[in-house]
């Protein structure tokens, strides 16, 4: 009986023995992680540079100024009667503005009207009176003094009429005077005197301001180092009349291009000694008015046509050393290029150096590329017409 028992105890022990070595390697087995291999290259999409013509341009500030703005005074004292115009109105050249009163000048006419008359009375008599006494004087019955004497009654009587005669020329230049006409075409301002007020008494009173606005000037200054460069690509030289005229472009304020055309018209003929920078010119045509004196405008000054690359202005970074883009090799790893960069052109950035057109540049995923490392490229072709510039749109041949 006791030897039956111990085999029972050792058959438990094994049993359990076993079991907790099968739990133990089970255990031991779910505890292992498979083997993974390396993540695969991240992918990225990649370009190649395009060649196109563009045009070099030197992008300042100006404003714009009316072409000529003229003062309306009153030239003669008198009463404002009326005025023919409201204010802020399109005028042509010879269009009635204002009228001072007329009545005055108007009798003054009359009245030298009729000293010329009374002038021209005493001349006649004084040629008489010496016509007789020159056959007087040949008869011996009339003295040498008396014919000198109404010799110069006749000829005192003449510069009377002409001093008559300018009398009412003048007073009818006064009479012509009292209505005010626009000297030019162009848009005038308000009114400074109402009807009612006396004015040009003492001296002239400005009645209004008229500026003629097309064309239109846009002034702009220009560094002496901008200055030269100008003048090295066109050779044109300020003070002589170029070859041919020199286009500029502006843009106004809310437009994003520059749609205007227009021309060099001057330039100064000294530099500003405080800031080396020289005083120029353009006029543009400007028929409908819309551009107003005194508007604040970006100008274009194209001086030099070339051929460059184009790639997209997100593929281009900067860091300490420069501008860069990131190309992909043949063997498909990133590699950084510096390049020198140029003038945006519709979202695409001039290439000036460092690129020569078969390189495979990175624009979308450049976050995953990192020079060096191997990347799964995918091609994309740009537009093949980008338009040149200035401007990205045909300027108006209208005017602004």
């Amino acid at each position: 009986m006791m030897t039956r028992k111990r085999r029972t105890f050792w058959t438990g022990d094994l049993s359990a023995r076993a079991a907790f070595l099968m739990v133990f390697i089970l255990l031991g087995s779910c505890g292992e992680k498979p083997v993974q291999g390396p993540p695969p290259p991240p992918a990225v999409t990649i370009v190649q540079p395009i060649k196109r013509a563009v045009t070099d341009f030197l992008e300042l500030t100006g404003n714009t100024q009316a072409v000529n703005t003229v003062q309306l005074v009153a030239r003669v004292p008198g009463y404002l009667e009326k005025v023919f115009f409201r204010d802020g109105q399109s005028v042509k050249k010879g269009d009635r503005l204002f009228l001072i009163q007329q009545n005055t000048y108007q009798e003054n006419i009359r009245q030298s009207e009729a000293a010329i008359l009374l002038q021209k009375a005493q001349l006649e008599y004084a040629q008489i009176q010496l016509e007789r006494n020159l056959n007087l004087a040949d008869q011996n019955a009339a003295s040498k003094t008396d014919v000198d004497n109404w010799r110069n009654q006749r000829d005192s009587a003449q510069a009377n009429l002409l001093a008559a005669q300018a009398q009412r020329d003048l007073a009818k230049l006064n009479l012509d005077y009292t209505e005010v006409r626009a000297p030019m075409d162009g848009r005038i301002d308000r009114r400074l005197v109402d009807p009612g007020n006396f004015v040009g008494s003492n001296q002239a009173t400005v009645l209004a301001q008229l500026s003629q606005t097309d064309p239109i000037y846009v002034y702009f200054t220009i560094s002496d180092l901008d200055l030269a460069r100008l003048m090295r690509e066109t050779h044109w030289t300020p003070g002589q009349k170029p070859r041919r005229a020199l286009p500029i472009y502006i843009s106004l304020p809310n437009e994003k291009d520059f749609p205007h055309k227009g021309s060099l018209d001057f330039a100064a003929i000294t530099l500003t000694p405080t800031n080396g920078t020289l005083l120029m010119r353009g006029v543009f045509p400007n028929p409908q008015g819309k551009t107003l004196p005194g508007l604040f405008t970006r100008v274009k000054v194209p001086f030099r046509e070339k051929s460059a690359f184009l790639v997209p202005q997100e593929a281009v970074g900067s860091d300490q050393r420069g501008s860069y883009v990131l190309a992909v090799t043949p063997e498909q790893v990133v590699k950084r290029l510096g390049v020198r960069v140029g003038m945006v052109l519709d979202n695409l950035r001039v290439i000036e150096e460092g690129l020569t057109g078969t390189e495979w540049v990175v624009i979308k995923g450049l976050q995953k590329a990192v020079p060096g490392r191997r990347v799964l490229p995918q091609k994309l072709s740009l537009p093949t017409a980008v338009p040149a510039n200035p401007p990205s749109s045909e300027p108006k041949r209208s005017g602004l």
